[in-house]
């Protein structure tokens, strides 16, 4: 076998092997979890508990909802810095309500370096609590654009209106979002067959088809956190379950186990 044919076959085995990477699916594991500000039914605050749970999940991302920054309850602890350090994540806040000092809101955590993000206030109804949606811009190795990713908590009123108008506030806002892979994670205080999830899986989809509770956390009857993602044509969804953790918090967190594929353009 001649030398030039040899180098031939090596390029060909390295551009072979090339291709095939590229076309393996990037394998993302995101949790969502309302902490209640780390403070456990058993009426213990214990933020290390909420880190170990969402360690024994060992994700990539975590949306976190109900979350203090310094606040006089909470014994004046940044809970995503502390959250992040505990778990090696980098952290974002977004503090969407002053409380005791402090502020209160939502939050995300990832292993990924390369993030931007931006906080959103959403339509607040009726002299209820200010509401906010994280709207992050994540660069994952292997995603030819960054992941974008939002986190959010919704009004929990019975009225459906303000998170009527919330996921409407969130449609506009992700429009121009076209084939980009996107997730959204939180507490939506919302059931699959309402107005509210309806409005959003317009455009996105459930990561579980079928209904799993979360809350009360330690007999749950109700599906109101969810992860959502977009376009579904990109996603397939590897694993969903429900964390078993019934006195951390009085919502139960929930992972989704994804692989993103690039939609093959016509």
């Amino acid at each position: 076998m001649s030398t030039s044919f040899k180098l031939l076959l090596l390029l060909l085995t390295l551009v072979t092997a090339s291709v095939a990477k590229a076309d393996q699916p990037i394998r993302i594991r995101i949790v969502s979890y309302n902490i209640h500000h780390g403070e456990g039914t058993d009426g213990k605050l214990d933020l290390a508990r909420i880190a170990q749970v969402l360690r024994e999940a060992e994700p990539d991302l975590v949306a976190l909802q109900e979350v203090d920054q310094n606040t006089k309850r909470t014994d004046n602890v940044d809970q995503a810095a502390e959250l992040g350090k505990l778990l090696k994540m980098n952290s974002v806040f977004g503090g969407n309500i002053d409380l005791q000092g402090g502020h209160y809101g939502n939050a995300f955590l990832t292993r990924y370096s390369a993030i931007s993000s931006t906080n959103h206030p959403l339509p607040s109804l009726a002299s209820g609590e200010q509401r906010g949606v994280i709207e992050a811009d994540i660069t994952v190795p292997g995603l030819k654009k960054p992941l974008k990713l939002l986190a959010t908590h919704l009004d929990h009123r019975g009225d459906d209106q303000e998170r009527i108008e919330s996921c409407e506030a969130i449609a506009r806002l992700t429009q121009d979002w076209g084939s980009r892979p996107a997730l959204l994670a939180g507490d939506l205080n919302a059931t699959p067959e309402s107005k509210p999830l309806k409005i959003l899986e317009k455009e996105w989809t459930r990561a579980n088809r079928e209904i799993q509770p979360t809350i009360p956390s330690g007999k749950p009857t109700r599906q109101i956190d969810y992860i959502l993602l977009r376009p579904a044509g990109g996603w397939k969804v590897v694993e969903f379950r429900v964390l078993d953790a019934p006195v951390a918090s009085d919502h139960l967190g929930i992972l989704a186990i994804l692989e993103w594929t690039e939609p093959q353009s016509n």
